[in-house]
């Protein structure tokens, strides 16, 4: 049997789907287009300016940049500087350390030595002393004072009284604190002329209220004087010696005026003899004054003179001399 085609028309089905399909296919390309056309930017518009604008900042960021990090290589650098300075100090610190206990050693096993030194000398001592009799000292800085009773026989001339007074005050009030108890005091110038005319030929008491009047009327006590103690130490062994009393003498001065230097120790020792044991009537301390030798224009020869003359006379007298560097 012979089939029968169709007849073909000029325009099929599927040629309407390719032409539909291409038309929409151009139509998504206008709106595609067509968005990307609206939201581009156009040459010459502000775009240009903004990216010229973000190279200049970036430019200058690489600059700052730079900066920074020089600065860090150089603050790194500081840092290792610090911490190698740091390094060397610790190494300083341990050898001060290591000699600090070093030395501590040392020092310990000198103190032991010297402890052992010391303990076996304080033994020794303990040992001769021991031995040895026993002797009462009766000394307070050099000066014996185991005297009883105390005369001072003060130079009342006028270098001494204008230039020494307020010093001479002073030591007198010294001799009489090392002295907290006496049987009676006596005060006379160098001519044997008193400071209390009432107690003349006797002994002044020993009590706190003469004490103070003795030292406030030397303020102003300043009868005549001719610079030489002779006389003062002849009245007051002659007035006060009695073999049952211990007396000393307290010779203030500060020049000498006197002949011979032999004489007035021989007329002393004649009038201050020994006795049985060979001690004398009493004790003779002296006391100078370096008046003429702090003073401009002083008498150098008679101060020098009279240094020697109370030195002499106080070694002699069983006393001790004390020549004064100042008057203050």
């Amino acid at each position: 049997m012979k089939l029968r085609r169709r007849p073909q028309h000029e325009i099929s089905i599927s040629f309407l789907d390719v032409i539909s399909c291409g038309f929409g296919a151009i139509v998504l390309l206008l709106l595609v287009a067509k968005t990307v056309e609206f939201s581009a930017v156009e040459p010459g518009e502000p775009m240009d300016q903004s990216v010229a604008e973000l190279q200049e900042q970036l430019f200058a960021l690489r600059g700052e940049v730079r900066v920074l990090n020089r600065d860090l290589v150089g603050r790194q650098n500081q840092l290792s500087e610090l911490q190698q300075r740091i390094a060397r100090l610790r190494e300083q610190l341990a050898s001060v350390d290591r000699q600090q206990r070093r030395e501590a050693q040392s020092d310990t096993e000198e103190s032991d030595r010297l402890a052992l030194a010391l303990q076996v000398l304080e033994e020794e001592m303990a040992r001769l002393l021991a031995d040895r009799p026993r002797r009462e000292n009766q000394l307070v800085g050099g000066i014996p004072v185991d005297s009883e009773y105390i005369v001072f026989i003060v130079d009342t001339s006028g270098s001494m009284f204008d230039f020494a007074w307020p010093r001479v005050r002073r030591e007198m009030i010294n001799i009489l604190d090392i002295y907290p108890r006496v049987k009676g005091i006596q005060i006379m110038n160098d001519m044997g002329d008193y400071m209390f005319s009432g107690y003349r030929g006797r002994w002044i008491p020993d009590t706190p209220g003469r004490r103070k009047a003795i030292i406030n009327r030397l303020v102003t006590w300043n009868p005549f004087s001719n610079s030489s103690p002779v006389e003062g130490i002849q009245h007051a062994i002659r007035s006060f010696y009695a073999p049952d009393k211990k007396i000393s003498l307290y010779v203030f001065g500060d020049d000498f005026t006197g002949g011979s230097i032999r004489t007035v120790l021989n007329t002393v020792d004649r009038i201050n003899a020994t006795r049985g044991r060979g001690d004398r009537l009493v004790r003779i301390h002296t006391v100078g004054f370096p008046v003429h030798f702090l003073v401009a224009g002083g008498r150098m020869e008679t101060a020098t003179r009279f240094a020697a003359l109370m030195r002499e006379l106080s070694y002699r007298n069983g006393g001790t001399f004390v020549g004064l560097n100042s008057l203050n």
